[in-house]
């Protein structure tokens, strides 16, 4: 039977791992997180998985798919980081933050007794949002500029990281020598080959965790820009269409809204209408409806 044929990727493998534990694990991850894993992804969870078998003592994988059951507890947590996929780096797609630089002035020059709020709505390990906050504070010409951030993501265990925000040396490399001197603290004795980020840098972020799948995103509104990129390549395109409505009515009416460079969304124009290279505003027809999700 099908459903019993043991997966192999050209070697026998340590733990049983059926059609069915692949598509049970898929259904899974898809009902909690909107994450579409189709059959070329069935290596990349066994692996990912096998991990927590022998952490947990599962001597198969339908053993361990027992442990979750009720979708409740530490287990569960772990299973959803395992299956995340975290690729970033400062300043990546950098054409996005010269634009945010001129909306953060314009903003500013615009309602300066305003707070102005940004969302990382996928933080991964902290690079983006802090390249946010140096953004900010080039914009501003000040170590504490007006600005906040709010950092989110799915996984646990890269928001640990954000938060403390330490990096091994080479993750910094490809800056301007003049960003590490003005944002980083580097380490020596036994930290030696690390840097860390300056306080000041730090203090504007708040990293929380936050599922996009969720009914409810316990946010302040309005925002003045969203970072949503390289997330919705995971998703489908009606879960793509269910997130889009819902950043809609937390973005300001000049706000925007940052995608990754291999998305767009084109089949939600009533929502978003394209400003520049993979930057988005509100379409008209948005702006009119103004009641938070």
């Amino acid at each position: 039977m099908m459903n019993q044929e043991i997966l192999r990727s050209g070697k026998e493998r340590e733990f049983s791992f059926t059609t069915h534990d692949f598509e049970t694990v898929s259904k899974l991850i898809y009902e909690h997180a909107g994450i579409v894993m189709n059959d070329s992804k069935q290596d990349l969870v066994y692996s990912r998985l096998a991990r927590r078998l022998r952490v947990t003592g599962a001597e198969s994988f339908s053993a361990y798919l027992k442990l979750l059951d009720g979708k409740k507890g530490d287990e569960w947590q772990e299973f959803t980081n395992s299956l995340t996929t975290n690729l970033t780096s400062f300043f990546r797609e950098e054409h996005h933050f010269p634009v945010l630089d001129e909306h953060l002035r314009a903003r500013y020059d615009k309602e300066p007794n305003e707070p102005i709020v940004l969302w990382c709505s996928a933080a991964s390990t902290g690079e983006e949002p802090y390249s946010m906050a140096m953004t900010a504070i080039q914009a501003f010409e000040s170590m504490r500029p007006p600005v906040t951030i709010i950092a989110t993501d799915l996984d646990t265990n890269v928001l640990k990281a954000a938060s403390a925000g330490v990096y091994a040396d080479e993750r910094v490399e490809k800056l301007e020598p003049r960003l590490v001197k003005q944002f980083f603290m580097r380490g020596t004795g036994q930290q030696a080959g690390l840097v860390k980020v300056r306080p000041e840098l730090r203090e504007l972020i708040s990293f929380r965790q936050l599922n996009l799948l969720a009914d409810k995103w316990p946010l302040r509104f309005p925002l003045d820009a969203i970072f949503c990129r390289n997330v919705m390549i995971y998703f489908d395109k009606p879960t793509q269409l269910e997130i889009l409505k819902k950043f809609a009515p937390l973005l300001r009416e000049d706000g925007l809204l940052f995608m990754g460079h291999s998305e767009s969304f084109f089949h939600s124009d009533v929502n978003f209408k394209l400003r520049g290279k993979t930057v988005y505003g509100l379409a008209a027809e948005t702006t009119k409806k103004r009641s938070p999700p």
